[in-house]
């Protein structure tokens, strides 16, 4: 395929990691001859945080399979209506209805062993005398609950190295729904004790997507990098045709 039909792979990451969550998955990816975008979400709001990620896809040529884990789902799901993304594929991620905000899908379901771990810290608004909250794990449980089946001094750098996520994105309602209209994957994390894995379920079922399981905490780009990246493969084989 010419270069501006060649897809490029944006992995948006979620809550309390960051772009380096996506090392071996983005290695492996590069090695195989795909381009790859990896950014830093802000991990402000859900609203402006799929308005960067939109920016970003939107200056790419040519086509996008735009990849999310866990609140990157809830990224993917607004910022995926750009006309250039041929592809969603959702790892432990949320899968969002439009008009539903993360706190909503998660309430209908129960708590996930994160409920109990973690911690709110205020941060400084620029231009306000208000604060915001950010919302990060605990450290110390942080390998449990997030990174069970990682290498354990590789968690123990995850857990003080986190990307808070701030407690405004759990309200947002998401102001569109990409999987209505664009082909999507999904990868449930069934050993996942950060996002109860039927909330997985039931966003990939709701949309109909292509789903797999695997047997993974909730970092499965890190504990399962080649089912991760077969599963992204497949999504830009089907749509490259």
């Amino acid at each position: 395929m010419s270069r501006s039909d060649k897809p490029t792979v944006v992995l948006v990451h979620g809550a309390f990691a960051d772009a380096s969550s996506f090392s071996e998955v983005t290695a492996r990816l590069l090695a195989r001859g795909l381009d790859v975008v990896v950014p830093a979400v802000p991990n402000r709001s859900l609203i402006g945080d799929a308005a960067y990620i939109a920016s970003i896809v939107r200056q790419i040529p040519g086509p996008v399979v735009l990849v999310g884990h866990s609140y990157g789902g809830a990224v993917i799901t607004v910022a995926g209506t750009e006309d250039n993304v041929t592809a969603l594929v959702y790892l432990a991620g949320y899968a969002l209805e439009k008009g539903e905000s993360l706190g909503e899908l998660q309430g209908r379901f129960p708590d996930s062993d994160l409920a109990t771990a973690l911690v709110y810290t205020p941060f400084p608004l620029e231009g306000s005398t208000e604060t915001g909250t950010d919302v990060s794990v605990e450290a110390d449980k942080f390998p449990a609950i997030f990174a069970a089946d990682v290498d354990p001094r590789l968690a123990a750098v995850l857990a003080v190295s986190q990307r808070p996520l701030a407690a405004q994105a759990f309200a947002d309602a998401a102001p569109a729904a990409a999987w209505k209209t664009k082909p999507s994957w999904g990868l449930v994390a069934s050993a996942d004790h950060t996002i109860n894995p039927d909330v997985e379920r039931y966003g990939y079922q709701r949309a109909g997507m292509t789903t797999v399981e695997v047997d993974s905490s909730h970092l499965v780009m890190l504990s399962h990098p080649e089912r991760v990246v077969d599963l992204i493969e497949e999504a830009v084989r089907a749509t490259s045709a």
